[in-house]
């Protein structure tokens, strides 16, 4: 005999607000991905319902970028390639959302050259690279670190 749970209305909405993610991994001791961790608190706050796309897209693309830069050594920095393009990579050097709708990336090419690509959540599309490092004698730049402390300060 299967069993109902009979919620509450304050269960039913908390359900509804608490966005689902799972993943799966073929080497059961990969590093913990950003779906497998805890969502932090400025990020459940406001539920999904209460966000426009490029906020809810920003806010996950913060906990990816992070994630992925806790797996670089310090030779290496973080770049994302885009989807169905020949934009080439970009050396991540800020990212930002404009409501409804739009996610800006900031940064520099392959080549050091000055990029910024303005996209549409619909058509958003990253895939995170690591790229040795523009200048090899400084520190790697983290900026999943910074993103996620503006997020702790929204």
């Amino acid at each position: 005999m299967i069993e109902d749970k009979i919620q509450t209305t304050v269960e039913a909405h908390e359900a509804q607000a608490i966005p689902c993610a799972r993943v799966v991994h073929a080497d059961p001791d990969a590093p913990a991905t950003a779906e497998q961790k805890p969502l932090p608190d400025s990020v459940v706050k406001k539920s999904v319902e209460q966000k426009s796309p490029a906020e809810w897209a920003y806010e996950r693309l913060i906990l990816y970028i992070q994630n992925f830069e806790e797996q670089l050594d310090n030779e290496h920095e973080i770049a994302v390639g885009f989807a169905g393009g020949d934009a080439g990579v970009l050396r991540i050097e800020g990212i930002g959302f404009f409501d409804p709708d739009i996610v800006t990336f900031y940064g520099t090419d392959e080549f050091g050259a000055k990029t910024q690509l303005i996209q549409h959540v619909t058509q958003l599309g990253v895939t995170l690279r690591a790229l040795p490092k523009s200048l090899p004698e400084k520190a790697p730049k983290r900026i999943g670190f910074r993103l996620a402390a503006d997020l702790e300060d929204k």
